[in-house]
């Protein structure tokens, strides 16, 4: 249960949504190139890896959660962020569509609350407020408790580029000390909510009373189909493999979590997989493991969150060598998969399930749809595969928002340079995942729209045109 807030907590909070009012007042004014230039600014004073790899360092070791090297990595969103806002017009007439006789205005939507996860701390403020800047929004950011040192010194640094611009520092705030409470009342008082994390704060956001972003639990999963059957693809499809599942120490949402390999090529790309860094657990070292990840009723333990595999099998109570970059453990078939089979569920970690399955492509779209019957349904899948039947088979049948083909999930679904994706931190997850949108959050969703419609001539088909076998004569008469 969250405590209550205090009054001089409330004091506080609406100083500065009175701040953050001020400095929209300010910002809605400003020409398209003078928000573009502010965007650079923001994006260049924290995209420097003198200024990240510090802040890498120190969200480490503040939450105790991911990895410093690949961490360094995640500033590479930045960039891609930037690219898409600088492409589009985000001030005045934004697109036309003469044949509809219609014009769009793009208008801010205000004051937003962010509520940043522990996991992306410094990611998170940093992307969204590059968004908002485009958009003319301005952004009060609710740290996670674990990550409020390093969540509000990326914020200052923000604020102080801002400043050297001659812009207002309070286009961007964070709370000091956040806590559940205070960021429900924080939810109450701004016009928009964008929410990064868990069930809890989704589901927080929407019970807000204020419009909310959210975005949807995940449980990667990816097949690996019978066309996988050389070599070089299934060393391909190891290496993105081993590059989703150690980012950050496996901690986003988009990590690879399940694998459902063809039986014709298993024994190759295990092999391929080990020779990427995977260790392959045994069955007693899978129960070891088991018992330190999730409790008897399968919630996931905290403790093995985001770790290296070393120190999970340390945790696990046994060894395991330096160079091992992840465990795997067989999952075995669909029979294996199900609420009550732990490790058809989602890790967060650098642990990987290796699913086999036989025959026809259906029986692994088949054990697609059971682990996400687990959970993570909504959010993403991929495949290995070079046969295009079978990519329009699973992107028919996968209940999810994205998919990637032969891609890293982690790097392609918020957005890469060799791919289409809107580059973002969070992902909506559609009804699936409890989402209101099941696409990316990005740029569009910062905005608010006016459309203006001219008359046009007449576009309306007859009745029979309309109404096909169905017309009937007399059917506009009493």
């Amino acid at each position: 249960m969250a405590k209550e807030v205090t009054a001089e907590q409330i004091a506080m909070l609406e100083e500065m949504v009175a701040r953050a009012q001020k400095a929209a007042a300010i910002i809605e004014t400003y020409d398209q190139a003078r928000v573009d230039h502010l965007c650079q600014a923001v994006a260049a004073s924290v995209y420097d890896l003198k200024v990240w790899g510090q802040l890498a360092d120190e969200a480490v070791d503040e939450t105790g959660l991911g990895d410093k090297v690949t961490k360094r990595n995640k500033r590479n969103k930045l960039k891609l962020i930037l690219r898409d806002c600088l492409r589009a017009k985000s001030v005045g007439a934004i697109e036309e569509i003469p044949e509809k006789g219609l014009v769009k205005y793009a208008k801010p939507v205000g004051v937003i609350a962010s509520l940043v996860p522990t996991t992306n701390p410094c990611l998170t403020p940093a992307g969204q407020i590059i968004y908002a800047i485009k958009a003319r929004d301005v952004v009060i950011c609710s740290p996670h408790p674990r990550a409020k040192v390093v969540t509000n010194k990326c914020i200052d640094i923000i604020r102080e580029a801002l400043v050297r611009e001659g812009a207002p520092a309070d286009i961007i705030q964070g709370i000091q000390e956040p806590s559940i409470a205070l960021t429900q009342e924080l939810m109450k008082r701004c016009n928009l909510v964008i929410a990064t994390g868990g069930r809890p704060m989704v589901k927080s956001a929407y019970s807000s009373g204020t419009p909310a972003y959210g975005s949807g639990a995940g449980n990667a999963t990816v097949i690996i189909d019978d066309t996988a059957d050389t070599p070089e693809r299934q060393r391909e499809a190891a290496q993105n493999t081993r590059i989703s599942k150690t980012s950050d120490f496996g901690s986003g949402c988009s990590c690879d979590g399940n694998l459902v390999i063809h039986a014709s090529v298993y024994e190759g790309f295990v092999k391929a997989l080990v020779e990427e860094g995977a260790y392959l657990a045994n069955e007693a070292e899978a129960e070891m493991l088991k018992n330190v990840m999730w409790d008897e009723m399968g919630h996931r333990l905290p403790s093995t969150v985001a770790i290296s595999p070393q120190k999970l099998a340390e945790a696990a109570g046994f060894s395991i060598p330096e160079d091992r970059k992840f465990i795997a453990v067989t999952g075995g078939g669909k029979e294996n998969i199900g609420k009550e089979h732990f490790f058809s569920s989602e890790k967060l970690t650098t642990l990987l399930t290796l699913f086999q399955y036989d025959g026809e492509f259906e029986n692994a779209l088949d054990m697609m749809r059971a682990i996400f019957e687990v959970g993570g349904k909504g959010h993403s899948c991929g495949i290995y595969s070079w046969n295009d039947d079978h990519i329009d088979r699973l992107g028919k049948a996968a209940p999810v928002s994205r998919i990637m083909v032969r891609q890293p999930n982690n790097k392609g679904n918020a957005g890469s340079a060799t791919n289409g994706m809107p580059p973002t931190s969070p992902m909506g997850c559609g009804t699936w995942g409890g989402n209101i949108v099941s696409e990316n959050i990005a740029l569009k969703h910062y905005m608010n729209t006016t459309w203006v419609a001219r008359p046009i001539p007449e576009d309306m088909p007859s009745l029979q045109e309309l109404f096909g076998q169905f017309y009937k004569d007399g059917m506009d008469q009493e």
